[in-house]
């Protein structure tokens, strides 16, 4: 058996670790065709990776030309600790306020804990100056060093 067999993690514990995880780095495609790479809150919805920004940062401006995103969601400290979720997908953009503010609750719910209502007022006061985001996911790879011991 490949090691690459052992570590990969089933999809419950896949879902598991991105219902949990609060950051994730996100890769977008500079106009050079060089990573842009950033940390974000996220949230999920439809088991899909949810985020948002402001309409006009180089990741918006990156995402309207090539649609295409990474993210990576990780766990762990040490070697035999790390475990970590890798989404390579394209994205839906959400323009519409509604949409845009029940992502934005998403997102400040990850932010702020459980309790997200004291950041409504802020998620309703930038939604208005933001889009957001859907990952549609076209490939999955995890990894959980745990499994080596």
């Amino acid at each position: 058996m490949k090691q690459r067999d052992i570590v990969s993690m089933p999809a419950d514990e896949v879902q598991k670790l991105l219902e949990n995880g609060r950051k994730l780095q996100l890769a977008t495609i500079n106009p050079d065709g060089t990573p842009h790479l950033v940390s974000m809150f996220y949230g999920m919805r439809d088991g899909r990776i949810a985020f948002w920004t402001y309409r006009a940062s180089q990741k918006a401006r990156n995402l309207a030309r090539d649609p295409r995103v990474t993210c990576l969601v990780e766990d762990g400290d040490d070697y035999f600790e790390l475990r970590g979720v890798q989404v390579n997908g394209v994205v839906t953009r959400i323009d519409d306020l509604a949409g845009v503010t029940a992502v934005g609750k998403l997102v400040a719910s990850r932010m702020a804990g459980q309790d997200a209502e004291v950041l409504d007022d802020y998620v309703a006061h930038a939604a208005a100056k933001r889009c957001a985001y859907l990952v549609e996911p076209r490939r999955v790879l995890s990894w959980d060093h745990r499994r080596l011991l």
